[in-house]
């Protein structure tokens, strides 16, 4: 049973008087507390010869307690009557219960007169106290230390397994390890044999008397037989073990004895403990050397595929595919990195914290697996998104332009094409011959009509080349044929207009011998032409197709088809004047037997031609405007969706208009975006703050990261409803002052401080409790250096911690120019910015400012364990380091230490030296 503090002095258990105590225990006692007794006593030239007898008159008490404490317990009387013996050895008890015993059912009495039991239990609490107590190995105390002392010691021994203080000491082979294990010269432990217990403990009894001084407590034959005895009932009882005051008295002695070997296990503690530092530090240096490799590696297998600017397949749905890949990137595959990043940091922040902790230089990763290449990487990539996701949306506009202006070059083309049918044939025929006056006039101002015509058209064949370039800048995929029709259009227009002017210059010559014209005629064929391109014109445009993205863009259109219909009014009269001018000149001919059925001789153009166009563009008036109304009511719809987190319910109304998603956009970044921004600011004020103590400071923050985490769903709600204004082709949104971009800088600023905050707490932690800090002074501290970090950056850049050190009395100036200072001030920023960034965190900040409070193992002190592990040799040996350190630390250390090398070096030796300044001087260690 373990015992703590003053209990530990307590009795294991109270004196009964009526308990009949083992007669083969009582043996075992009476002759181990007698030995026990007899050498301390021998060092005041006194023995004892029968326990109960010998200390019934006080005076071998006292003597005892005298040697064995080193204190005076005055003069004993002499007398020889019961009073003075009581007196005696009441002062005695009286001594033993100032050193805080207490003393249960023993009295002065029952020593007096000769009882055996209450004076064996008077001096195994005597053995308790003075020998026993002050055995402390690993924070355990008393029995528990001097058991952990004996298993450390006899692990290596073959047969010997230590497990308490009776059984496990039956065979000797436990007493013989204990002997051997510090002074291996005494005995042959590998000759000795775990059934010959007899042999076993008189070698290790005679030898710990001859050589240790520890005098012989136990009989050998007696100690290992079974012994039986008859019990008050008559029964017969089986009792193996051995007495356990017995034996902890004795083994008691050993340690004394060899008191000399607990400097060795001192060293040993210590190398143990450094070691275990260095071998967690080298985990972590592991660990962020393997998570920064993986980091990198990711990054760089990424960053060209977010620069490729190549689809295999120039189209909507090709670009489609890729943008769902980028999305899923972003969605499923970076968050998980994004995770190990802030682990890789927190791992380094943890480790350069343990590293100053125990006086190790700080860890300087491999080149380009710094955490300032980490950054520099992980802004590349983001920068590579940005560039990537834009230039995704700019091709989805492109391509959807592209097949746009294919269409309307189509439309046009057809149009053209159609005009232009068989107008070549026409103009190549140029013999006149035969022709009457009046049909030479009429092929004459029929010409001049088609040059009118002709030239009306040449804003459509300006338009088709237009178009096919714009085709051509944007690379629309299936350009070649959209070339070849252009410039057989172009080439075309061009022989039509030279065709045109030869005709012209035909007719002319030929018209100069001819006069009359009807007046009328002419008059139709100079309105009809032009009205008529006029419609052509309109029905162009009434026929028009549309894309818009915004309800503007549909206002705007609507307002120039107002318009439009504003011009109708004039353009009826005209159609009448035309209309009445054709009846005349019908009536005309009728009149004067002309012949209409020859036809107007100024223009190919007819009444019929022109009232049936007009039916139509009136009719195409009606269409546009039903048509324009459609798209507005598109664009004054929301569009209805159902968001879920695994799969996304096809939109329910495909007709609703861009209008809806905007709101649906701006409603919900408007609540996310002032949350995250008011969260930024919440993590910024805790890790700030200085009231309270870290551990609630981490709590808020822990608080804090648990509301972040459950407010991911409405991010990613968000990226749901940015997905769907992005497929409508939305750009703009007035509604809101928040873009999806600046809300994911927004929410990774948020996990990167928060995150950064709670591994700062962590370490602040670990410092205070490692070196003993209050949290005044860790509140004063985070106060001065709060005062100065102006712009909260939790960095403080070197002007401003100058000007920190100065507040707190450091001699360094306000940057003076005084060489003595800034020498100083140059020395404080080595141990605090090693590498030289030009920025103070509080962590360095923190540890440069408790340096001193806390006494840390060195390079020195390590050495010197060593030393002594070794026997004060200037080499070490494979089997010392396995004989004096457990297991894992002893190959630890024989894998990484070199061969020594000295004049006195011998088969086996080991530098202990340079592997104990290794330990310190090289952070890849």
């Amino acid at each position: 049973m373990a015992l703590d503090g003053d209990d530990y002095m307590a009795q294991e258990e109270e004196w009964d008087r009526d308990q009949v105590l083992d007669p083969a225990w009582e043996r075992q006692q009476k002759k181990t507390f007698t030995a026990w007794c007899n050498s301390h006593l021998r060092k005041a030239d006194a023995q004892i010869e029968t326990i109960e007898e010998d200390f019934r008159n006080g005076l071998k008490l006292i003597t005892l307690l005298q040697v064995i404490s080193g204190e005076k317990l005055g003069k004993p009387d002499r007398g020889k009557m019961r009073f003075h013996k009581i007196a005696n050895v009441n002062k005695a008890l009286d001594f033993i219960a100032s050193k805080g015993v207490r003393l249960v059912s023993i009295g002065a009495e029952e020593i007096v007169d000769g009882n055996l039991k209450m004076t064996l239990g008077m001096i195994w609490t005597i053995i308790l106290r003075f020998a026993i107590q002050d055995i402390s190995v690993e924070e355990m105390t008393a029995k528990e230390g001097l058991l952990l002392w004996c298993q450390r010691k006899t692990s290596p021994y073959r047969n010997v397994r230590v497990k308490d203080f009776h059984m496990s000491w039956k065979d000797g082979l436990a007493f013989c390890a204990l002997i051997h294990r510090h002074r291996p010269e005494l005995i042959d432990y590998q000759s000795l044999k775990k059934d010959d217990p007899i042999t076993n403990l008189n070698t290790a009894f005679e030898v710990a008397e001859k050589y240790l001084d520890v005098p012989k407590m136990l009989d050998a034959e007696v100690f290992s037989e079974r012994v039986l005895f008859f019990h008050e009932l008559a029964e017969i009882v089986n009792t193996p073990k051995p007495d356990e005051r017995s034996i902890m008295t004795y083994v008691s002695s050993y340690y004394h004895a060899l008191a000399g070997a607990q400097k060795a296990e001192t060293a040993a503690s210590r190398i143990g403990n450094v070691l275990n530092v260095n071998r967690e530090n080298e985990q972590l240096m592991e660990e962020y050397d393997r998570l920064a490799s993986d980091l990198l590696d990711w990054i760089n297998r990424k960053k060209p595929w977010l620069e490729d600017r190549s689809v295999p397949e120039n189209t909507v749905p090709a670009l489609q595919k890729k943008l769902d890949e980028f999305r899923s990137y972003r969605r499923q595959e970076k968050p998980p990195k994004a995770e190990e990043k802030g682990q890789l940091e927190t791992t380094f922040n943890t480790l350069q914290t343990k590293l100053r902790l125990n006086n190790r230089p700080p860890y300087m990763p491999e080149e380009g697996k710094l955490i300032s290449d980490i950054h520099g990487a992980w802004k590349g990539l983001e920068a590579a998104e940005k560039g990537f996701e834009d230039w995704l949306l700019s091709e989805m506009r492109r391509l959807e332009r592209l097949d746009h202006l294919a269409q309307k070059f189509k439309h046009k083309c057809d149009i053209h094409e159609g005009w232009a049918d068989g107008k070549e044939e026409t103009l190549q025929d140029n013999n006149f011959k035969g022709h009457k006056l009046n049909e030479l006039r009429a092929l004459h101002k029929k010409h001049l009509a088609f040059e009118s015509d002709l030239a009306a058209h040449q804003d459509r064949v300006e338009q088709i080349a237009a178009i096919g370039q714009e085709l051509n800048d944007l690379r629309y995929h299936a350009i070649d044929p959209i070339n070849e029709r252009c410039q057989k259009i172009c080439d075309q227009w061009d022989q039509l207009g030279n065709l045109t002017m030869k005709r012209r210059d035909a007719l002319d010559e030929a018209i100069k011998i001819m006069e009359s014209i009807d007046k009328l005629e002419l008059e139709f064929a100079r309105r009809a032409a032009p009205f008529n391109n006029w419609m052509d014109g309109a029905r162009e445009d009434l026929m028009d197709m549309f894309i818009v993205h915004s309800l503007q863009e549909i206002q705007g259109l609507q307002q120039a088809h107002d318009d439009f219909k504003g011009t109708l009014p004039e353009a009826q009269k005209e159609f009448n004047t035309i209309v009445d001018l054709g009846n005349q000149i019908k009536n005309l001919c009728a009149q004067y037997n002309l012949g209409s059925d020859d036809g107007n001789p100024y223009t190919a153009l007819t009444v019929q031609d022109i009232t049936t166009k007009w039916s139509e563009l009136t009719n195409l008036v009606p269409e546009r405007d039903s048509a324009l109304s459609a798209e507005r009511n598109k664009q004054q719809w929301k569009i209805s969706f159902v968001l879920s987190y695994q799969n996304s319910v096809p939109f329910l109304n495909p007709s609703t208009a861009h209008e809806g998603l905007r709101m649906k956009f701006a409603e919900k970044a408007n609540i996310v975006g002032p949350w995250v921004e008011t969260k930024i600011e919440g993590v910024m004020n805790i890790s700030m703050a200085s009231e309270g103590s870290l551990e609630d400071q981490l709590q808020r923050l822990r608080l804090c990261d648990q509301d972040i985490t459950s407010f991911r769903p409405n991010v990613d709600e968000l990226e749901l409803i940015n997905q769907a204004v992005q497929e409508a082709m939305i750009f703009e949104n007035p509604h809101t002052q928040y873009t999806m971009e600046t809300i994911r800088v927004g929410w990774e600023q948020l996990l990167t401080i928060t995150r950064r905050a709670m591994n700062e707490m962590d370490n602040s932690i670990l410092t205070r409790d490692s070196k003993g800090i209050t949290e005044d002074v860790l509140n004063d501290c985070r106060a001065s250096f709060n005062h100065f970090d102006k712009n909260h950056t939790q960095v403080l850049e070197y002007l401003e911690f100058r000007s920190c050190l100065v507040s707190l009395g450091f001699d360094v100036g306000e940057h003076d120019g005084d060489p003595k200072r800034d020498a100083e001030f140059q020395r404080i920023l080595m141990i605090t910015d090693p590498s030289r960034t030009g920025r103070i965190t509080f962590q360095a900040f923190l540890d440069f400012m408790s340096r001193d409070l806390v006494d840390t193992d060195t390079a020195e002190q390590v050495m010197e364990s060593f030393r002594v592990l070794a026997g004060d040799k200037p080499y070490i040996t494979a089997e010392e380091l396995r004989r004096e350190l457990p297991p894992d630390q002893a190959e630890y250390c024989i894998q990484r230490m070199v061969p020594y090398s000295g004049p006195d070096a011998i088969p086996g030796a080991l530098d202990y030296m340079s592997f104990s300044t290794g330990l310190y001087g090289h952070s890849d260690l």
